[in-house]
């Protein structure tokens, strides 16, 4: 064999060497994806499922049914956040005694609201509506002021709580908290 005919077959071998190559490495590829696929659509078929899953449900399943008549006594909240105040958020903090009455709706026992490093409003007196969901979410709201989403934690014993609308100043502000349960 002439050594230009041996270069050709190794170029040749070469070019097969490199076609094998490519064609695992399209076939590896394949592989990956179509288990990742597989993966995502069983996620999706999870993800799509739990929230039909009923409150009623998901309750029983934590051995747990709130309702509203399970607030009762005096809790101590404290959260903080923002205040919207012409379009700028100044920082909140917030004290209060909240006495649930078991009936869907609180007042509070005492209360201090401060925006900004102030002390603006005294809440004393103030109170309003709440309700609780079979799976222990609900809803609390002051007439004219804020609204919170929360969530009852287990004896009643402490509340988790996020606003979602209202607030002091112009605009809506943000903020998180929580109420504990006083003896």
């Amino acid at each position: 064999m002439i050594p230009h005919e041996e270069k050709l077959k190794e170029g040749h071998n070469e070019k097969r060497k490199l076609k094998g190559k490519i064609i695992m490495k399209t076939k590896l590829t394949k592989i990956i994806m179509s288990s990742l696929a597989f993966a995502c659509a069983l996620v999706c078929l999870a993800v799509t499922m739990a929230p039909s899953t009923s409150a009623t449900a998901r309750a029983a399943a934590d051995g747990r049914v709130c309702s509203v008549g399970m607030l009762k006594g005096l809790y101590l909240s404290s959260w903080d956040g923002y205040a919207n105040f012409g379009g700028n958020l100044v920082p909140k903090a917030i004290m209060e005694g909240k006495r649930f009455n078991g009936d869907g709706t609180f007042s509070n026992d005492f209360g201090t609201v401060n925006v900004g490093g102030m002390t603006i409003i005294d809440t004393t007196g103030a109170g309003g509506t709440y309700t609780v969901a079979a799976d222990c979410t609900g809803t609390l709201s002051v007439p004219n002021g804020p609204s919170f989403n929360m969530y009852v934690g287990p004896g009643a014993q402490k509340i988790w709580f996020t606003q979602t609308a209202g607030g002091a100043g112009s605009g809506p502000g943000l903020g998180v908290g929580t109420a504990t349960r006083l003896p």
